[in-house]
């Protein structure tokens, strides 16, 4: 997933200190490591914000992004949406997101959890459906996509079982994140942030946790900590997008989960989304940047 980006000036030695502050070799990791040691939780979320930085270092030197030009990022991104906002300088946002992945993979081992992707049906009544099934609606990303988390069994019932309008999936992953059953990882993160001083947000930063723009790097560490107990909002973070008036979107790698979202939930006021996967992409943001720095975000 990183070889690619490792042919600009300066991305290996970046690299380099992401690596020794996160105790991992995050080049090797990227580049040579097999499928099942990169899908571990302690592995994949600081491999995914070092390559979404390291694909921003390379957009800034070839387009100028407006300052107001909001940013955000879907629950592990918001860290690096906080390093390109601002709030934490990048090694600091890989170095969190190790300690972030590293703690909820232990929470995941310490009993069996799980989380399933439930389609289609009313939000509100799938969100409701699922409390009753004592499961939590960890992700509501809109779109129709609402992504249950709890107690493997609970999980497993509404696989076998769905609601009736729904369509269900389990998902591989580790365990139930966005739950109750992450609070030893915030205790944890909160040990860590408290040598971090943050910066305020440089440009419009939102927020998981309602969608709402935050002012200051304080409350938004503050919110990046209380996140992996509490659900992702990305419904609620596309509903603002729309309202400050939003009409393209660049997603960083790795990418096409959130542009798919976009495209479905903000049909005909998106009207461009570029999904970056590999440098050759980054040509189709600074296009958008150059045909209309007052409309891109």
């Amino acid at each position: 997933m990183l070889t690619p980006w490792l042919e600009a000036d300066g991305a290996r030695a970046r690299l380099d200190e992401w690596s020794q502050r996160s105790g991992l070799d995050l080049v090797r990791l990227g580049t040579e490591a097999g499928a099942e040691e990169i899908q571990d939780t302690a592995i994949a979320q600081p491999l995914i914000v070092a390559l979404s930085l390291l694909a921003f270092d390379q957009l800034s030197t070839q387009a100028r992004l407006p300052e107001d030009t909001p940013v955000a990022g879907h629950s592990v991104g918001e860290l690096a949406a906080a390093a390109i906002a601002g709030v934490l300088a990048p090694v600091e946002a890989v170095a969190l997101a190790a300690v972030r992945g590293a703690e909820m993979a232990k929470a995941c081992d310490a009993e069996p959890t799980s989380m399933a992707a439930v389609m289609l049906g009313d939000p509100q009544e799938v969100v409701a459906w699922l409390e009753s099934a004592g499961l939590t609606a960890a992700n509501q990303n809109g779109a129709g996509q609402i992504v249950a988390s709890g107690s493997a069994d609970a999980v497993e019932r509404i696989v076998a079982e769905p609601m009736e309008g729904t369509k269900v999936r389990a998902l591989k992953v580790a365990g139930a994140f966005h739950t109750h059953y992450m609070a030893t990882a915030e205790d944890a993160l909160r040990i860590h942030v408290a040598d971090i001083t943050p910066g305020d947000p440089t440009r419009p930063l939102l927020s998981n946790a309602d969608g709402t723009v935050v002012d200051t790097g304080a409350e938004y560490l503050e919110r990046l900590v209380a996140q992996v107990t509490r659900p992702v909002r990305w419904d609620l973070t596309m509903r603002t997008l729309a309202s400050m008036g939003v009409t393209a979107t660049a997603e960083l790698p790795p990418a096409g989960a959130l542009t798919g979202l976009v495209k479905r939930e903000l049909k005909g006021t998106v009207t461009s989304t570029v999904a970056v996967k590999t440098p050759e992409n980054l040509g189709a943001v600074v296009e958008l940047t150059a045909n209309d720095q007052e409309n891109v975000r």
